[in-house]
C-alpha cells in the first residue's frame, strides 16, 4: 500500500485536513484520484491513517454535531403541529 509520503505534501495535508474535518468519503476520493489505488485499498488506508491522526492529534479532529437529533426534534414538532391542528377542526 503506498505511503502517504509517495504524494505531495498539499495534498497528504489536504487529505489530513479532510479527515480532521470528519469527511473520510471526501478523503478517500482524494487518495485514490491521486494514487490510482482501488476503492478498497483507499479506504483501508484513510481508515489507517485517521487512527494515526486520532492517536495522534485528538484534537485536531472536529466533534460530532448532532445533526440527526436535530432533524428528529423538527420532525416531532411538525408532527405535533399537524396533531393539534387535526384536534382543533375534528374537536
Amino acid at each position: 500500500m503506498p505511503d502517504l509520503k509517495e504524494i505531495p505534501a498539499d495534498i497528504a495535508q489536504e487529505i489530513a485536513e479532510q479527515l480532521y474535518a470528519g469527511r473520510k468519503i471526501q478523503a478517500i476520493k482524494l487518495y485514490r484520484d491521486r494514487t490510482g489505488q482501488g476503492l478498497k485499498e483507499s479506504k483501508e488506508f484513510i481508515e489507517s491513517l485517521e487512527a494515526e491522526l486520532r492517536t495522534r492529534e485528538p484534537n485536531r479532529f472536529v466533534k460530532a454535531q448532532g445533526k440527526g437529533c436535530a432533524a428528529v426534534l423538527a420532525l416531532l414538532l411538525v408532527a405535533t403541529a399537524a396533531l393539534v391542528q387535526a384536534l382543533r377542526h375534528f374537536g
